[in-house]
């Protein structure tokens, strides 16, 4: 057994002497983002505090919570904010709170960020399915001795995004009259935000979009065989596509104006992933 395994087993030991409760789908809700847990039928919560050795979210904007709870009678675990490899956190710890929800019981996960908008026709306010991604600017969270209690050594990573949720997040989008622009996220390290040549190497390589989290949590996740979608908020063009500087408040003022759409949209997948 590895040290991350028995670091994990105890977080999950801490976590079930205090919630009792079984969720079928969790949701980690990015930057801006976390407001949409305080809507939901609540149960329970647990601060990242109460668990012993769990990461603390340390960015504004960033709750620090699970939520526990239903949404259209699906019951669900909410992260209201993750950590960040720039916090100084360890690959193993960034995604340490994926693979406990994974224990706590759930097998769906939706990954939702606020993101640098590169495709073409994006523009800020845009909601992102992602459809693949590229997650080699960081370091891989499977690198190390393998979990075999968790998954095989060498995980297929052809079909990231589960097909059939991907389909869920297509028909609610078009129910709702949402656009929903797909295309590639690249996770880069930050926190500073990428250099405009930095941007057109992302856009060179196959991005649409570009933010400092989320495909680190879908390769754990896809290794425990979670069935994954992800959704990006493009609250601003990356660097070089507009004369505007770059900052976290424009992301966190931009995710407010999103956040109606953005609760209706993610209200909806899990209500018809839960009908399935």
């Amino acid at each position: 057994m590895t040290d991350t395994y028995q670091k994990l087993q105890a977080c999950y030991q801490s976590f079930s002497e205090k919630i009792h409760f079984l969720p079928a789908v969790a949701l980690v809700l990015g930057s801006g983002l976390g407001d949409f847990a305080d809507s939901i039928q609540m149960e329970a919560t647990l601060d990242y505090r109460e668990i012993e050795n769990f990461p603390v979210s340390t960015v504004s904007g960033h709750r620090g919570r699970f939520v526990f709870g239903y949404i259209g009678g699906t019951p669900v675990v909410i992260m209201q904010g993750r950590v960040h490899y720039y916090e100084g956190y360890s690959m193993e710890d960034v995604v340490l709170p994926i693979r406990l929800m994974r224990l706590m019981g759930a097998e769906t996960l939706i990954l939702t960020n606020a993101a640098g908008g590169i495709g073409a026709g994006f523009h800020a306010g845009d909601f992102m399915l992602i459809t693949d991604q590229i997650s080699s600017f960081v370091p891989s969270p499977l690198i190390g001795p393998n979990m075999d209690e968790l998954g095989t050594r060498f995980p297929d990573m052809t079909h990231i995004y589960d097909a059939d949720l991907c389909r869920i997040a297509r028909e609610t989008a078009a129910s709702l009259g949402i656009t929903l622009q797909e295309g590639v996220y690249l996770q880069m390290s930050g926190p500073a935000y990428e250099s405009p040549a930095e941007v057109r190497m992302c856009r060179a390589v196959g991005a649409d979009a570009v933010g400092m989290s989320t495909a680190c949590e879908a390769v754990a996740a896809r290794h425990m065989g979670m069935r994954i979608c992800g959704i990006s908020c493009i609250s601003n063009l990356a660097s070089g596509l507009t004369d505007k500087p770059l900052s976290h408040e424009e992301v966190k003022e931009a995710s407010d104006r999103m956040a109606p759409r953005f609760a209706a949209l993610l209200t909806g997948m899990v209500s018809r992933i839960g009908g399935q």
